[in-house]
């Protein structure tokens, strides 16, 4: 069997070293650095020829993230590695994944196409912003799902009279295997939206009175969707307002937002670094669950028990 090998671009090197730790092997060497007109320059110290070679990189904004991917992926294809899988826990520009409106680009799929060209031969990615965008690539895939991660935590805290909450229609069916795992009622919220990153909230679908909630989202960007119904459940009688959310992008003013809120606490993965400090946002990891999908799709065993959402179809 070929020997098994994981690098990290430098999008959140904090959590590849936190999984190649979970998987019991150190991150390999390589020298990944830019010209001074910001060219990215990639050479991998290791000899990974007839490797099976695992590339750990998120892809938020910038938009160098996922060039540096690209990079990534064709100087190990260059050097003969037998097998490449990039593993991208938080895929970028998945937002844009249909033609909703006339001259618009679908770069979903045009990103699905960029990792295939360069050189991938398997994606394992988490929490996919729309499912159908696995239907993108002509590569095989992996999605896992951080509802283990997030289910367990709230179980701890043994949160009474709970109910989760679906911030808009699209991610009903995420809301509904909280709720089912949590035994808790199951609510949504009809919103919306202007034109991109403002919300208005319209309706809440479902009685929040004198319940605790939870808000259960794949990222959050400008926080304006998730402090808009943090508000209106308020509004409607919900008591504590809690928040898990896979994809912390955060940007803009969202953690001012968030701390200005009143959400009793927001739990996020380390799927993307956070630049910015609040005392409402904990953090709980995905290195294991990463580490354990490495380590089962290089023994080519099988991985569908790390699918958790899927044992629940709509």
């Amino acid at each position: 069997m070929s020997k098994l090998k994981i690098f990290s671009g430098r999008s959140n090197r904090p959590l590849a070293e936190k999984i190649a730790k979970e998987a019991g092997v150190e991150l390999g060497r390589l020298e990944l650095t830019n010209f001074s007109d910001g060219e990215i320059w990639v050479k991998y110290s290791d000899n990974i020829r007839g490797d099976d070679v695992f590339l750990i990189q998120s892809t938020p904004p910038p938009a160098e993230n996922l060039l540096e991917l690209l990079i990534l992926i064709d100087a190990a294809r260059r050097a003969s590695a037998q097998r490449i899988t990039v593993v991208v826990p938080y895929f970028g520009y998945a937002r844009q994944d249909r033609k909703d409106q006339p001259r618009v680009s679908v770069s979903a799929k045009l990103v699905a196409n960029l990792i295939t060209e360069a050189g991938a031969d398997r994606l394992i990615t988490m929490d996919l912003h729309a499912p159908q965008i696995q239907g993108f690539f002509d590569i095989p895939m992996d999605h896992l799902y951080a509802s283990a991660v997030f289910t367990d935590y709230f179980r701890k805290k043994n949160i009474p009279n709970l109910a989760v909450v679906s911030p808009d229609v699209g991610g009903i069916k995420m809301a509904r295997s909280y709720a089912k795992r949590l035994e808790a009622d199951l609510i949504m919220i009809d919103k919306r939206r202007p034109k991109a990153n403002e919300v208005e909230v319209m309706n809440i679908i479902g009685n929040v009175a004198g319940k605790n909630i939870v808000i259960v989202d794949d990222l959050i960007d400008t926080a304006g969707t998730f402090v808009n119904a943090v508000a209106a459940l308020k509004e409607s009688g919900a008591q504590d307002v809690y928040g898990a959310c896979t994809h912390p992008i955060l940007s803009g003013k969202a953690i001012e937002r968030i701390n200005a809120s009143s959400v009793k606490s927001l739990v996020v993965t380390d799927s993307i670094q956070v630049h910015g400090e609040s005392g409402k946002i904990e953090f709980r990891s995905v290195a294991k669950l990463f580490a354990e999908a490495i380590i089962r799709t290089h023994n080519n065993q099988s991985i569908s028990s790390l699918f958790d959402v899927d044992k629940d179809k709509a």
